[in-house]
């Protein structure tokens, strides 16, 4: 938690209380239902929470905006992002049924308000639309873009950027970016250049505006 609190000064109570819980909450679930990989449990704060905090420090989500996770896994980076966002509608989507179980006892322990969790594919998710999707190496950027444009609503819900995509990804994402066809319009940044920790290096965040 004190990594947490290393580059973010102004969270109320209530959202400290929640980021503290999550260490507990995760490590028990974890014991039951393996969402996190072993060797991580240990750096949760840093390469779980922190991590998809990245998508905080550049985009500011308008309250009111509807932000979609696509494959949250355990719940990230969603969980993380709609405690720092409380008047953000969150939707945490996973095919993995376990998965989506652990997410819905996270969100009850935390009392968080702003989030759904639902099994299910984002690609057959009818009806609903979103100002932003989020992920985290999930899929190739090419398939998150083909699965979610659809339901991604022109306009701009935060100061920052347009509605659209914004997914953390590691790695050379230079083929990933080029085959995708998106070169000309996806943006790019370092997560070390946002929080100079080692565990981000060769880390990223890619941003796809609607």
């Amino acid at each position: 938690m004190e990594i947490i609190k290393k580059y973010f000064s102004d969270f109320t109570e209530a959202q400290l209380a929640q980021f503290t819980q999550l260490e507990g909450l995760y490590k028990e679930w974890n014991e039951k239902i393996n969402v996190i990989s072993r060797k991580d449990i240990d750096a949760l704060y840093e390469k779980h929470v922190l991590h998809s905090l990245a998508i905080a420090v550049m985009c500011n989500f308008d309250d009111g905006a509807e932000v979609i996770d696509i494959g949250t896994g355990g719940g990230f980076p969603g969980i993380p992002l709609a405690i720092f966002f409380p008047e953000v509608n969150f939707l945490l989507m996973d095919s993995i049924g376990k998965k989506i179980k652990v997410v819905q006892e996270v969100i009850d322990a935390t009392g968080l308000k702003n989030v759904t969790a639902m099994q299910g594919r984002v690609e057959e998710l009818k009806g609903r639309s979103f100002d932003y999707a989020v992920s985290r190496a999930v899929a190739p950027l090419g398939d998150l873009w083909r699965w979610i444009n659809p339901a991604i609503r022109r306009g701009q819900k935060s100061d920052e950027f347009s509605n659209g995509l914004m997914c953390l990804k590691g790695g050379d994402l230079t083929a990933e970016i080029n085959e995708s066809g998106l070169q000309k319009i996806a943006q790019a940044w370092s997560v070390h250049d946002i929080f100079p920790e080692p565990a981000f290096e060769e880390k990223y965040l890619i941003y796809v505006p609607k």
